[in-house]
Formats: C-alpha cells, sequence, structure tokens
C-alpha cells in the first residue's frame, strides 16, 4: 500500500468532540508543574519541549496528533487529503481551509495571511528558525482567500502533513510578528514571551525560567472552554520535587516528564494523591558527538561551527569506541526501569520505521580499548589518559540537571576513564540548556562542548521531518542565531540525497526502509548520535483532575482545553 492510496481513502477527520462543560472558568484554577522551566514562548525560537509545551496552551497548529497518532484538525476545518481535493493528485501541494469563526484571543479573525506569514518567519533566509526541517522541500506559501492557504513543494511530497501540523509548528500572528523577521526575531522581546494565541489560555504574566500565569481566552472558539478559568505553570526545581508536589502533596495537578527511578514513583504513589501515567513513543535518551571543535582558545565566529573540525570525534573509530564503553542495560535499569529501554536507533518508533538492531546493547570495553589502539591513541606519558600528537582524549560531557542524568554521567565517565578517556561533568539549569538565547554560552544548540546528552522526539508517527534536521547546513550557527536541529554538525551529501529521496516517496515500506538507513548513517554507520535508551513518557496527575490524555505523539498538553475537575 502506498501513502498516496491512504491519502486517496482517507476520511477528513471531523473536530475533536469531548465532553462539554458547564461554563468557561467554572473550575477555577490548574496548576501544572515543568522541572524544566520554560525560557520562551516562541518554538521557532527553542527546540526545548517545556517551551514548546507551555506554548501550546496559546498558539495552535491547523492540525495536530491525538493520543493515538491520529492527525486531528484543530484550526482547519478538516484534514486535506486526496480524496477531498486539499492534497493535489499529484501530491505536490496542500491546500488548508481555516475553520469558520477561528480568532485571535485580541478578538480579530485568523486568516490565511497569518499561516503564510508563519512560513515566511520560520523560512526567512537572514533569520535561523529551531523547527526549519518541517518547511523542507516548501517552495511556495500563497494565501488563496481569507480562508484558504496552499502550500506548494519542489517535488512530490507523498508526506504532505509538515509544514503548521504538531505543537512545533504552530500558527503566529502577522500583525504581531511583523517587524520580527530574521535577524529580529530574538529581539521581539513582548511577542516572544507574549504571544498572541488561539488556544483555550492567554498569558497574564510570563517570568523566564520561573513561572508563566496563563487565564481563560475569552474569545475561544469553544464558548463551555477551558473549563479552568487560571492556569499556573510552574518551572524549575527537580523531578523528584515535580513528582511530590502532585503525587504526595496534591500542590499541583499535573508533573511533566518524571524522569525518576520507577521503585521512587512507586512510593510517591502510595500517598494515594494522584497516579503516574505513561506511554511509549519515539523519545530516546542519547549523546550527541560535536563533530566541530568548541575550544574556548578559538575566535567567537568559528567556535562550535563547521570551519573548525573537531580534534579527536572528527574520528569514527573515537565516537565508536565511546559507545562500546557503554553498559545500557544497566542504564535502563538505574534509572528507568520498566519505563525504559536499550535502544540502538534515533527512531525507535513506531515499530515500522525503527532498525530494531541491538549491536550496540553489550559493553565492550576490551573493543573499545582496541579500537583506540588501532586510532594511534596511546598513553604514551602513563598518566592514564590517551594522547595523540600531543593532543589528550580530554572530554567534557554536559547535560542538564536532573538526578537521573547525574546517575548516567557518573557511570559513563567511570567506563570511558576505564578505556583512558579523561572526562568533565558538566550539568546545566534545564531551563538555560534548553533554551534558545542566541546569546548564552550554555545552550544545547551552541554545544561548546564535546558531548552532551539529552532526549527528544517528533510530532506524529512519521519520522519524516526529524530525520530531515541532519542536513548539511541546518547546524546552529552565529548567522542562525545559533538555531538549527542539526545539532552534531553533520553533514554527508549521501545522507541528504536519502531526506529527498524519503520526501518523495510514497510506498510505505520503501519509506521505512530508507527512514532506517538514515538512522543507521547517523548511529551505528557513524557513531555521530550515540542512543542510550528508549524511554518512556512519565508523568503525574492528581486523582481530581479529568480529561488528561497522555499524548506521547504531540505536545502533552494537546488537549488542555478537556481538562476540568472531578468533583
Amino acid at each position: 500500500m502506498t501513502l498516496k492510496s491512504i491519502l486517496m481513502g482517507a476520511v477528513a477527520m471531523t473536530a475533536l468532540a469531548p465532553a462539554a462543560f458547564a461554563e468557561r472558568g467554572s473550575d477555577g484554577e490548574v496548576n501544572i508543574i515543568y522541572w524544566q522551566a520554560p525560557s520562551i514562548l516562541n518554538p521557532y525560537l527553542s527546540g526545548g519541549t517545556k517551551d514548546i509545551e507551555s506554548a501550546s496552551l496559546v498558539i495552535e497548529p491547523l492540525a495536530r496528533y491525538d493520543e493515538t497518532g491520529v492527525m486531528v484538525p484543530f484550526l482547519a476545518a478538516e484534514i486535506p487529503t486526496v480524496a477531498n481535493g486539499g492534497v493535489s493528485e499529484d501530491l505536490t501541494s496542500i491546500t488548508w481551509k481555516i475553520a469558520d469563526g477561528m480568532k485571535w484571543s485580541d478578538g480579530t479573525a485568523v486568516t490565511s495571511a497569518d499561516v503564510k506569514f508563519t512560513a515566511d518567519y520560520c523560512m526567512h533566509p537572514e533569520g535561523g528558525c529551531a523547527q526549519a526541517a518541517f518547511f523542507d522541500g516548501v517552495e511556495n506559501v500563497e494565501a488563496i482567500d481569507a480562508q484558504t492557504v496552499k502550500v506548494t513543494f519542489n517535488q512530490p511530497k507523498p508526506n504532505p502533513y509538515g509544514p503548521f501540523v504538531g505543537g512545533q509548528s504552530p500558527i503566529i500572528q502577522a500583525a504581531q510578528f511583523a517587524e520580527c523577521l530574521g535577524a529580529k526575531a530574538p529581539e521581539c522581546t513582548e511577542a516572544n514571551f507574549n504571544p498572541i494565541g488561539t488556544g483555550p489560555f492567554v498569558v497574564d504574566d510570563f517570568r523566564p525560567n520561573d513561572v508563566i500565569q496563563y487565564s481563560a481566552n475569552p474569545n475561544y472558539r469553544d464558548p463551555a472552554k477551558p473549563a479552568f478559568a487560571k492556569v499556573t505553570f510552574k518551572g524549575g526545581g527537580d523531578a523528584a520535587a515535580a513528582g511530590r508536589s502532585v503525587l504526595e502533596t496534591g500542590e499541583f495537578d499535573y508533573a511533566w516528564n518524571l524522569q525518576l527511578a520507577p521503585d521512587v514513583i512507586s512510593r510517591m504513589e502510595e500517598a494515594g494523591k494522584g497516579v503516574a501515567i505513561a506511554g511509549f513513543g519515539p523519545l530516546i535518551e542519547r549523546l550527541e558527538m560535536n563533530l566541530t571543535n568548541p575550544s574556548p582558545d578559538l575566535p567567537a565566529e568559528t567556535r562550535a561551527t563547521v570551519a573548525e573540525p573537531h580534534p579527536f570525534l572528527s574520528d569514527i573509530r573515537v565516537r565508536k569506541a565511546l559507545s562500546l564503553a557503554i553498559d545500557r542495560p544497566l542504564l535502563v535499569e538505574v534509572g528507568y526501569g520498566q519505563a525504559g529501554k536499550v535502544s540502538c536507533d534515533l527512531v525507535p518508533a513506531p515499530p515500522m520505521f525503527a532498525s530494531g538492531d541491538l549491536h550496540c546493547a553489550t559493553q565492550d570495553l576490551d573493543g573499545a580499548k582496541a579500537l583506540l589502539d588501532e586510532a594511534g591513541w596511546t598513553d604514551s606519558d602513563g598518566d592514564g589518559v590517551r594522547d595523540k600528537d600531543g593532543v589528550k582524549l580530554s572530554i567534557l560531557y554536559q547535560t542538564s540537571t536532573n538526578a537521573v542524568r547525574q546517575d548516567f554521567q557518573a557511570l559513563i565517565k567511570a567506563w570511558w576513564e576505564e578505556i583512558g578517556v579523561e572526562t568533565e561533568l558538566r550539568n546545566l539549569d534545564a531551563s538555560v540548556f534548553f533554551g534558545g538565547d542566541p546569546g548564552s554560552p550554555d545552550t544545547f544548540q551552541k554545544f561548546y562542548a564535546d558531548v552532551e546528552m539529552y532526549a527528544n522526539t517528533f510530532n506524529g508517527t512519521d519520522p519524516q521531518q526529524y530525520l530531515a534536521a541532519y542536513r548539511c547546513g541546518g547546524e546552529p550557527k552565529p548567522s542562525s542565531q545559533w538555531q538549527g536541529e542539526n545539532i552534531n554538525r553533520f553533514c554527508d551529501p549521501a545522507y541528504d540525497a536519502l531526506i529527498d529521496e524519503l520526501a518523495r516517496t510514497g510506498d510505505i515500506e520503501k519509506r521505512a526502509e530508507i527512514a532506517i538507513k538514515m538512522n543507521n548513517m547517523l548511529t551505528k554507520d557513524t557513531y555521530t548520535i550515540v542512543p542510550l535508551v528508549h524511554r518512556g513518557r512519565v508523568s503525574a496527575h492528581v486523582n481530581s483532575l479529568g480529561g488528561v490524555k497522555l499524548n506521547v505523539w504531540d505536545s502533552e498538553l494537546w488537549n488542555v482545553a478537556d481538562w476540568h475537575r472531578v468533583k
């Protein structure tokens, strides 16, 4: 079966129709805690999950994915397909219709001009867009009439649901962001912190890296929603404190990303205040290898850019040795228990897109040492650290601050030092690390370290946009205000050719074949990305919070308009 045939036979989905509520705001206040505090409310200027999800209460896409991975309309009237005429027969364009009556929170109408502007904003040649891969292959975005927008691709696009779909690619208001194009984007603090949106809530007060206060959007499309009049979105602290605040004390109603040992969560649940919820999507904890030189001795304009290759991580044998030294089953046991699985894939789900190759599952310290010997890295001065041509195998390994990640760092440091690699550990506040501040030296995009560890995922069930992030030239750099999704600075023309091939391939089995090949090029063929653990998402809510549907395919807050208090 081809993707085109699925599009041909698809029935346009109707809007979500959850249970009705008595009246908007009747359930008072709901308190949400994300221990990684949001630093900006513009997903186009940050790839951090905490920023994307906190923004999703306010700004929305044309369509998104529900808790089962099925695409559903949000601002759109329906999902365009070949059958309903929304997708062209030759698959080179998709035409979206904005649903009737859609309004911004300031009372003005949402129009196709806003959709077109959103594309112009992210695709601006002088700007850096954290979600540029969603617009890969877009040739033109045209406002046909006030409610109709047409996206034309540079070749047939069997999966045309990239731009404006999912929490990572929402619509922003043209009027608010008109003066924020290109290099000016990071300077628009008011717009980036207080976006005008179409979602169930509006921003009342945003204190970056601390707390956000929202109130119900008076112009939200369903007059009975949201049930809550106010939202307090607290950021900061750690996963343990967040878990306790829901499961033990009930101080907060919802806690995101409980990256805690399973026995810790179980003990918290014994208090009876709430429940942990979990689901496996494509979330992968991994190591990113920096292919460029992050040395502070280099000029600011070339440091950690493709102009300066890494002095030893450019050698695949070193990268592979670092991977071989890791005991992944122990990491799963220590960090996640039943909420984790060993994985050697960047795309561990859905199953058809995962290679399932467990080549990395067995630790091999002797093999790692032999690879380094072969590459000429020896301990010439007897200090326990390998060296070559006057360069020490000395690594700065950074990640965000939380107990599980620091446990992982300690274990990996010990294994690496056992094979003769000196390792310095650095952990950074998650609000800063996953923020998008181009002036900060500590963001994961800027990558002023040799190796960094984190997890991320992608919207929906097709990894095309996720894999397209590694195109040559898509790396963060000074000219893009340090935005970009190609964190490793990876570049291979053969990989770029596969991005294009995947984009024009309709047969689902063939798409899976190509995606797996791309996955392998980034992982076992080059060890540019070193997967560690396929993580389940674990969050928690109090027993009195109804309507929660954990979503591993989109923002966890995707249906916050449907949340309500259980009496």
